[in-house]
């Protein structure tokens, strides 16, 4: 299975956030979208940096609250693995894995197209299993 087949039953939205917006501004948006990280995009297409709630509570300790006025490009992680359409689930998975990275953009010729969780991919996998298990049930069965 690829990365594309993860993101047809998923969507393609993806909540992005100017450089310049205040980390306060971002606290908002996750809570809003009830989400732990943020693309963050001059343009909405092009990838600036990524930001999660790892990164606001880790400058909230070592910077206090004077960082919710602070520019989201100030926290922000700027070197973003990306993944694409056609990348395997199982690669994806051990990239985000080993990487410790629980969001992962997904580019389309350079541009942004989805953004694909841990979740995401531990749900399809455990979806996955569900089917393999039902099958074989449906094997002994018969």
């Amino acid at each position: 299975m690829k990365i594309e087949d993860l993101i047809r039953r998923k969507g393609t939205g993806v909540i992005t956030i100017a450089p310049a917006a205040t980390v306060q501004a971002l606290v908002d948006l996750l809570a809003e979208h009830n989400i732990g990280a943020v693309v963050v995009s001059s343009d909405g297409r092009v990838i600036d940096g990524i930001v999660s709630e790892r990164d606001v509570v880790r400058h909230l300790a070592s910077d206090g609250p004077d960082v919710l006025a602070a520019a989201v490009a100030s926290i922000m992680t700027a070197d973003v693995k990306t993944a694409s359409p056609e990348d395997e689930i199982e690669e994806t998975a051990h990239t985000m894995t080993y990487a410790r990275i629980r969001h992962l953009p997904v580019l389309v010729d350079g541009e942004l197209r989805a953004l694909v969780s841990i979740g995401d991919v531990v749900k399809h996998r455990i979806d996955q299993l569900t089917d393999e298990r039902n099958h074989l049930l449906g094997y002994l069965h018969t």
